[in-house]
């Protein structure tokens, strides 16, 4: 059986913390932190942003999360909205720095209102839940819509989300197919994963197994384990693709190293 869940976010703020950071900053590590450091010094917020990063990672220097978020402190105060992000999510892991709730929901608003859309993102995530802050709906999709705006692929798809209950908007279920679109078209596997469970199952858009094998094929790939285990069902069956058992074992497999029980089920059942 074909796994059909409900229409999901992975809301785990984890997934979007500072495993990241050190990709928001290409540049950084082209440069030394004595020159990085001597640029902050004179007031460049961006050279004081970049620093924090080499020492947040430990690239060319030795890994210092103190003094990371001393420079990204610096580099907020000085209007650097991306600093205030990954200050924020050090004070919600007590990284570097205490841990303080309120002081993240702090800075993830500068974040957001500095046109941070990674900030707006998580920001919504927290109103979503009431995680920090009051839990409010409709904050959390002005929230969203800002940080799709902004070019964040997962506030488009949490938005979609949000359309398609009519949480926080008003329901319009074609408008989240949309919005999946954009958040896959944007690298976000988890919007692929959904955009693919729409055409697998004819929901607001033209059924079609190919295009949803393709979707789940790049949601797979971006460890999604519920596409991983649709693919194993699409190539067990034949759906939408040329049939082969052991390509099945391949994608239960690894559904199932991704923690998807059905997986460890079906994998374990096409090899007795």
């Amino acid at each position: 059986m074909r796994l059909c869940l409900p229409t999901y976010r992975l809301a785990l703020i984890a997934l979007c913390l500072m495993s990241t950071l050190a990709l928001t900053a290409p540049d950084a590590g082209a440069q030394t932190v004595q020159e990085l450091q001597t640029r902050c010094d004179k007031g460049d917020t961006s050279a004081c942003y970049n620093s924090g990063i080499l020492y947040w990672a430990g690239k060319s220097v030795r890994k210092d999360r103190g003094k990371a978020a001393e420079l990204f402190k610096k580099a907020c105060d000085g209007d650097e909205s991306r600093a205030c992000t990954d200050l924020a999510f050090m004070h919600m892991e007590g990284d570097g720095t205490r841990k303080d709730m309120s002081m993240a929901v702090t800075l993830f608003t500068k974040s957001c209102d500095g046109g941070d859309a990674r900030g707006c993102g998580i920001l919504a995530i927290l109103n979503e839940d009431g995680v920090g802050t009051p839990k409010n709906k409709k904050r959390a999709a002005e929230l969203y819509t800002k940080a799709c705006g902004g070019g964040h692929p997962r506030g488009c798809n949490n938005l979609a989300i949000m359309y398609s209950r009519g949480e926080g908007v008003m329901q319009d279920k074609y408008r989240a197919v949309e919005l999946f679109k954009k958040s896959c078209d944007g690298g976000d596997a988890l919007g692929c994963s959904n955009l693919g469970q729409a055409y697998d199952y004819g929901e607001n858009v033209r059924q079609d197994k190919f295009m949803a094998n393709d979707l789940y094929t790049k949601a797979c790939a971006g460890d999604i384990a519920i596409s991983c285990f649709n693919l194993g069902v699409s190539y067990e069956r034949g759906e939408g693709m040329r049939q082969s058992v052991d390509r099945a074992k391949v994608y239960y497999g690894k559904a199932c190293d991704l923690r998807l029980e059905e997986g460890c089920k079906a994998y374990a059942r096409l090899n007795r």
